[in-house]
């Protein structure tokens, strides 16, 4: 029984050690004719995001099965479809939306931050069709926050960079915010 122990084990040295030598892994790297010039692109608009009243922009799909001091407490998930405007105000010009998640991620209920994936989808203008992707952590607790561009479609396909946020109206009542966003995207 030993020997035949000794057998199995020599035969599957055997074949391990054989193995790497016909197998293969295939990759081909195509080089491209031509090396296409990166643009580099700045955009400014405002994110109305409003959690109140019978339309609002966002809304909770999830909420963890704990007791929080807060109703946006840690772990809550959120819906979006925010507007985007050309200025702060509610009435100004629409060039589009901002659909996504965003989750509640701290613990201190005094510093609100959040996890946030979102579509930046651009309606009207010189980017009509366009859109953006974005996915970065965001805390209440910072003056101006920078959030990372991780790719795009249309104008901004494989495109990188930054949104720098702030806040331009806060209802600490209602939970509504309006933020400013000044990104840069570079892009082919």
């Amino acid at each position: 029984m030993k020997k035949e122990h000794n057998i199995f084990a020599l035969a599957m040295i055997f074949c391990l050690a054989i193995a790497p030598v016909y197998g293969q892994y295939y990759s081909k790297t195509a080089m491209r004719a031509t090396q296409r010039a990166e643009n580099m692109t700045r955009l400014h608009f405002f994110l109305h995001d409003t959690v109140s009243g019978e339309n609002p922009s966002a809304v909770v799909i999830a909420r963890p099965n704990i007791t929080q001091p807060s109703s946006l407490g840690f772990g809550t998930l959120f819906a979006i479809n925010d507007p985007l405007t050309v200025g702060p105000a509610p009435t100004s010009t629409l060039i589009g939306n901002a659909q996504g998640l965003y989750v509640s991620s701290s613990r201190d209920p005094a510093v609100f931050t959040t996890v946030m994936y979102a579509d930046f989808a651009f309606t009207s203008g010189r980017f009509n069709g366009s859109s953006f992707s974005l996915i970065s952590r965001s805390s209440s607790s910072d003056a101006i926050r920078e959030l990372a561009i991780v790719g795009g479609r249309g104008a901004f396909r494989m495109a990188q960079g930054f949104a720098l946020t702030q806040i331009n109206f806060a209802n600490m009542t209602t939970g509504d915010v309006i933020l400013e966003y000044n990104v840069t995207l570079y892009h082919y």
